[in-house]
């Protein structure tokens, strides 16, 4: 049985430098702290178009519309956006067509089994570099507190048929020579795809991943395991 989430956890351990050279940012070099098990509603790294190139800037993961103004707690899941539908649906429609952005990832989770026993895996690129996942980001007041707050989704789609072992949805990931043409506005029918099947390698983490916000600069966490299997 493939878990109910999409795309819920991710990592990123990244180096500005090689995020420099692949996606043109600009402004003072910064080290990234590294996070190993990012939950929804938590800041991310995010790559959005500025003036003279790109540039990376903190966001809340899980887009909140301009156009909301209940408390935030009451904010439907918005951290994953279908990409079948992201064109029409009222929570994206808007950033879909002016605000597209890159968020980018060491690798991502997710769990296999049944609610009694589900196990985590962790996905990542083979070469060891970063993923250009899809995004949308907005800009908005906070609702509770009235403060600027910039926010963003991970756009998601069917899983190539590699990845369908373990979940029928997969973040979308562009290739880092795309991500210009997708945040200007590229056409969707080109970019919004499945990737290659050997995109991806997978292995089984620990457990402990299945509790945010413990643990999350501890490189461990995606380590693999071995897990026991009763003959």
């Amino acid at each position: 049985m493939k878990a109910e989430s999409m795309c819920g956890r991710f990592t990123q351990h990244l180096s500005w430098e090689e995020l420099q050279r692949l996606a043109d940012l600009i402004g003072q070099p910064c080290n990234l702290a590294p996070r190993y098990n990012i939950a929804p509603t938590t800041q991310i790294e995010v790559i959005r178009p500025a003036a003279g190139g790109n540039e990376l800037v903190p966001m809340r993961w899980g887009l909140v519309p301009v156009w909301w103004k209940d408390s935030l707690s009451k904010l439907p899941a918005t951290f994953n956006a279908r990409a079948e539908t992201v064109a029409e649906k009222p929570m994206f429609r808007s950033a879909f067509k002016a605000r597209r952005c890159v968020i980018p990832a060491s690798g991502f989770y997710e769990w296999t089994g049944t609610k009694a026993g589900k196990a985590p895996h962790y996905f990542s690129a083979p070469d060891g570099r970063p993923l250009a996942f899809a995004g949308l980001w907005e800009r908005a007041s906070h609702p509770d507190t009235r403060q600027i707050i910039d926010s963003a989704a991970i756009i998601v789609g069917p899983a190539n048929e590699w990845m369908s072992r373990f979940h029928d949805r997969m973040p979308v990931s562009l290739d880092w020579r795309d991500v210009g043409l997708w945040m200007a506005g590229g056409d969707t029918g080109a970019l919004l795809h499945p990737p290659a099947e050997d995109a991806l390698q997978e292995w089984t983490v620990s457990p402990r991943v299945n509790r945010s916000g413990v643990g999350d600069d501890d490189p461990t966490l995606i380590g693999e395991i071995f897990p026991s299997y009763d003959f």
